[in-house]
């Protein structure tokens, strides 16, 4: 051996034990980390293939089921509903640990296919992948078109649909006659005018139409729930066989066609004078950034149009009129508390002789009944569901990356380490004013929290106060044949909304006559 490659040999020899102890050292820290990462959260028993899917099944509703599985397997548990992994989040605790402490890893949306068809491609706000362009378009809506100005500006259109509201129950009922009305398609009815006229500037004649408002209320349900194609998503055939796939097509082309109709009747109409009753809605403000749009940062597109007015829509009709319908049905279920709620509006109003938005801030009694409201029948129990975009920690459990996230918040909302007497109706729990739904009481959460939460709220609650406010005003109420009010039927009915399973069939009685309104 060369005495001169001595030194080299020697050299690369430290090299190497050196490296190879290195990665040594590296492996076991890997192999301890491991050991010591947090485990998977629990979840109850599971069969091949389907996972725990048959936990599901039955006739209870699927924020019932999830809070009975997690009375029993804890408050953040690993459901694996086919090819897809779900954590359901059923504490204020760990809610608030995916919408703040790890709010950016769960901002994703899970991809879907009612979401894939029904809002073109993912084009809307709720549903646009996290990113530039989701940023862009809520800054849109939370600084255009629900802005607390823009919502105010629709205050004449809330008020007159509110006093045609009032006359259809008074005819309903009959003067004097003590006939039912079916309280829910009314209620539903104003929320639908109020919104078509707020979003496209009239109430369409469609409404009239028997075939239109079934397409609205069957998009509705055909997004909610758990679809098979959905849990199996490698299973491309399942969306034929199951006929959703067809199904949400056929809906969407209603949808579509109506859309495009109005869009381009705005555009035809664009440079009118405009009036209270032909003031500036929705989509003439999108149409307006869609053409002056250069400091949007995007492009908006056609799509992006319906699919936002969709939104709109779809979420301002269902959201809004659920939330009335489940506090007059409480209010009538709890005679104390209509009692205080109508001698509270009734004082406000009494001496204009009819309701109006100007006194709706005095009351305060009625604020707190939408509060419990919205508490007891939170309208979307399982909020709109997130997506992890990587692995995390929720509970001392260890999430997977692009595992469905549900927050159970109606199980959050009747938690007892949370409220007291958390299945009464009780107004005046929130009378401290510590707790409010903008999202920083977590164990209060109507309308989410964190980045994706529900940026309509301002909108949703205008649409809101005044029906209960009319509702109360001008009518007392009886039930049917006898029944106690003990025994009105409450049962839920699962959609994008848990609406109540039956209509609210209910006896007007006049206090106030509604000629009175302007």
């Amino acid at each position: 051996m060369d005495p001169k490659a001595l030194p080299d040999l020697i050299l690369f020899s430290f090299l190497t034990i050196f490296l190879f102890t290195f990665l040594l050292i590296i492996r076991r820290w890997i192999q301890k980390r491991r050991s010591k990462s947090s485990p998977p959260p629990p979840g109850p028993w599971r069969l091949p293939i389907i996972g725990h899917i048959h936990h599901l099944a039955g006739s209870t509703l699927p924020h019932r089921r999830l809070r009975a599985l997690a009375q029993t397997h804890g408050p953040v548990m690993l459901l694996q509903l086919g090819e897809i992994s779900h954590v359901v989040i059923s504490s204020a605790e760990a809610a608030k640990q995916v919408f703040k402490t790890h709010d950016v890893v769960f901002a994703q949306r899970p991809f879907n296919l009612a979401a894939k068809i029904i809002t073109y491609d993912r084009a809307d706000i709720a549903h646009a992948a996290y990113g530039d362009f989701w940023r862009q378009l809520r800054k849109l809506c939370t600084l255009e078109l629900l802005s607390p100005k823009r919502v105010q500006s629709f205050r004449p259109i809330r008020e007159e649909e509110g006093s045609k509201f009032v006359r259809r129950i008074a005819a309903a009922g009959g003067v004097g006659v003590g006939v039912p009305v079916n309280l829910s398609r009314l209620i539903f009815s104003l929320t639908y005018g109020v919104t078509s006229r707020i979003a496209f500037g009239t109430v369409r004649e469609e409404q009239q139409d028997d075939e239109y408002i079934p397409v609205v209320e069957e998009i509705m349900a055909a997004a909610a729930g758990f679809g098979v194609a959905d849990l199996f998503p490698s299973v491309k055939l399942l969306e034929r066989v199951s006929g959703m796939k067809a199904k949400l097509e056929r809906l969407h082309g209603v949808q579509d066609k109506l859309l495009e109709k109005i869009i381009a009747e705005h555009r035809e109409n664009r440079g009118a004078e405009q009036s209270v009753e032909n003031a500036e809605d929705l989509v003439d403000a999108l149409l307006n950034l869609q053409r002056d749009g250069d400091h949007l940062g995007f492009s908006l597109t056609n799509d992006n149009i319906k699919a936002v007015i969709g939104d709109v829509f779809i979420a301002g009709s269902e959201t809004s009129s659920t939330t009335v319908e489940w506090a007059i049905s409480e209010l009538i279920r709890n005679p104390a508390v209509m009692k205080k709620a109508q001698e509270e509006v009734r004082r406000v109003f009494g001496e204009k002789g009819r309701v109006d938005e100007a006194g709706l801030n005095e009351l305060k009694y009625l604020k707190l009944v939408i509060k419990e409201t919205l508490r007891l029948h939170t309208p979307a129990p399982l909020l709109v569901p997130r997506e992890s975009r990587e692995e995390c920690e929720v509970g001392g459990y260890q999430i997977p990356v692009k595992a469905t996230v549900l927050v159970n918040a109606w199980a959050i909302a009747r938690d007892p380490s949370s409220w007291d007497e958390p299945e009464e109706f009780r107004p005046e729990r929130f009378l401290d004013g510590m707790v409010d739904y903008k999202g920083n009481n977590f164990e209060y959460l109507p309308f989410g929290a964190g980045r994706r939460m529900c940026p309509g709220i301002v909108f949703g609650i205008a649409n809101t106060e005044l029906p209960l406010a009319n509702m109360l005003f001008y009518f007392d109420w009886r039930l049917p044949s006898g029944l106690k009010v003990e025994n009105l039927d409450m049962d839920e009915s699962f959609g994008v909304t848990v609406r109540r399973k039956n209509d609210l069939e209910v006896i007007p009685i006049i206090c106030h006559y509604p000629s009175t309104i302007s």
